[in-house]
């Protein structure tokens, strides 16, 4: 994980093309040790999320590169690891597990972000029919240990269309993303038990994104 703080604090500090084709290769040595830690991830998921299986890292991590084509910052790269670790991988429509390392700034995240309105309904839906088993599932203990709650990111003021404002649901349904976020130290990740710290962290979270799967896949 040394290697993977050290490029990303460089290329912070270095965002363009030519200081990253000079240490390309630092890159990829990053690059690798960050995908095969996102392989551990995936492996020790699986014991409790079996739709994992099969799951390789290449499939989850994105693209260092960013698209600057509809961005004020014009910087070519990111200063972040990312992947999606879901059924299917980074390009599947599947709620999971996301886990973003950038120095002072990393964190564990999951749930379902910008679901397709179709999907949005199901899940909404799906609250609004199982309200009570929804909060259970945020109120569990090992949840709130590491998640405060949903994150209220391009949250409604108003109740969306279809709910009345007394609905005892309507807070949990204003809601457009489905996400909750757990910050990570910079020691944690340099630890050597960031592996099992982050898959205690996806197994707290398991119930909550396996009832947005169930949600989501009974879309119409």
């Amino acid at each position: 994980m040394e290697e993977i703080i050290a490029f990303l604090k460089k290329i912070k500090k270095n965002n363009h093309k030519e200081w990253f084709d000079k240490h390309k290769a630092h890159y990829t040595e990053a690059k690798e040790i960050y995908e095969q830690i996102v392989q551990q991830i995936i492996a020790a998921n699986t014991h409790f999320d079996k739709a994992l299986l099969g799951l390789e890292a290449k499939q989850t991590t994105f693209r260092i590169y960013k698209d600057v084509r509809f961005s004020k910052d014009k910087t070519p790269y990111k200063t972040n690891f990312g992947a999606s670790i879901n059924p299917g991988g980074k390009k599947a429509d599947v709620p999971g597990y996301y886990i973003h390392i950038e120095p002072g700034n990393s964190f564990i995240g999951g749930g379902c972000w910008m679901p397709q309105p179709d999907k949005l309904q199901a899940i909404r839906q799906e609250i609004d029919y199982n309200l009570n088993l929804f909060q259970k599932i945020l109120s569990n203990h090992d949840f709130k240990k590491y998640f405060p709650g949903l994150s209220k990111e391009g949250k409604l003021a108003r109740p969306p269309k279809g709910y009345e404002k007394e609905n005892p649901a309507i807070e949990f349904l204003k809601h457009k993303n489905f996400v909750v976020i757990h910050s990570i130290k910079d020691e944690v990740l340099l630890s050597k038990n960031f592996v099992s710290y982050t898959a205690k962290a996806c197994q707290a979270m398991y119930p909550f994104v396996s009832f947005l799967r169930e949600a989501s896949a009974s879309e119409k």
